[in-house]
């Protein structure tokens, strides 16, 4: 009788062990693929929330401004003013932010006690009787020397910096409420000398401060912007065209003037009436030349 012997062994081991191995492998591989595509493609997880998108940062440096050698009438600073154009056609600029609310609750508070009807510049033919309703705001003016806070010296400078027209070219600041109901008809903030006679110098552009938000209307109106209205049926009461609605703080920089100093006639604007609330807003306008 032969004896028996043991079947299996070593070989048979290794036999077996093999396909083990490679499956115990491949499961953890595509265990792994699986788990990085639910990852990368926001698939939500068993408790409903999704799981975020995992990206590589990139580290992105903020440019810094570095100031160069300067002019004994120019500053030793560079700074940065944001700003949005609205429109080329006339060239209107939005400056959001540009002075803090507590600046213009302080304008406010020092010409609130001074305000009286507006006045308009009257045209050949015009008076005050036969042009009523065509600006019904009150107002005041105040210079940034009347002002012992400093805060209408500070906006004055930054309005110069993004004029880029010294802060002797501005007239005073003329500081306008207008209640519900109140507007201002469209019309041009520059002087024809045929309507106006020869003047001094001429209104360049014209820099408004929103002093306030507004519940509803209030708006800046452009009517011909981009040449839209440019017609005889156009209503000057009418609220049409570019409006830009008063925020507090931020500004609206528009040019009145071409390049070559003529008249843009895209530059009619007005104030459209207040339906809810009050409208505050400090206007600077700004002269070709040397105002003050």
């Amino acid at each position: 009788m032969k004896p028996k012997t043991k079947s299996g062994g070593f070989g048979q081991s290794a036999k077996l062990g093999l396909p083990i191995v490679f499956c115990i492998c491949s499961l953890f591989f595509f265990a792994g693929f699986f788990g990085s595509w639910l990852l990368n493609n926001d698939i939500p997880v068993a408790s409903g929330r999704p799981r975020s998108r995992i990206l590589a940062s990139v580290a992105v440096e903020e440019p810094e401004f570095q100031a160069v050698s300067n002019g004994e009438t120019g500053e030793s600073s560079a700074t940065s003013i944001s700003s949005q154009i609205l429109s080329w056609k006339p060239l209107a600029i939005y400056f959001p932010g540009f002075a803090s609310p507590k600046q213009c609750e302080k304008i406010i508070e020092m010409t609130k006690e001074n305000l009286e009807p507006s006045t308009l510049a009257l045209r050949s033919g015009e008076t005050t009787e036969n042009t009523k309703g065509i600006r019904t705001s009150s107002g005041t003016f105040i210079s940034s020397s009347d002002d012992q806070t400093g805060t209408l010296g500070l906006i004055e400078q930054k309005i110069a910096k993004v004029t880029s027209i010294p802060a002797s070219h501005g007239e005073a600041f003329n500081v306008l409420r207008y209640e519900i109901g109140q507007r201002y008809m469209s019309h041009y903030d520059a002087f024809h000398a045929t309507e106006y006679g020869p003047q001094k110098s001429q209104r360049v552009a014209s820099f408004l401060l929103y002093l306030s938000d507004v519940e509803e209307g209030g708006e800046t109106m452009f009517p011909y912007e981009n040449g839209l209205n440019m017609d005889d049926a156009y209503d000057p009461k009418k609220c049409v065209g570019l409006k830009v609605k008063p925020r507090q703080g931020d500004g609206l920089l528009f040019y009145s003037l071409y390049p070559n100093g003529t008249i843009d006639p895209l530059s009619l604007h007005g104030s459209c009436p207040v339906i809810k609330g009050e409208k505050w807003v400090a206007t600077k306008w700004i002269r070709d030349e040397v105002f003050y």
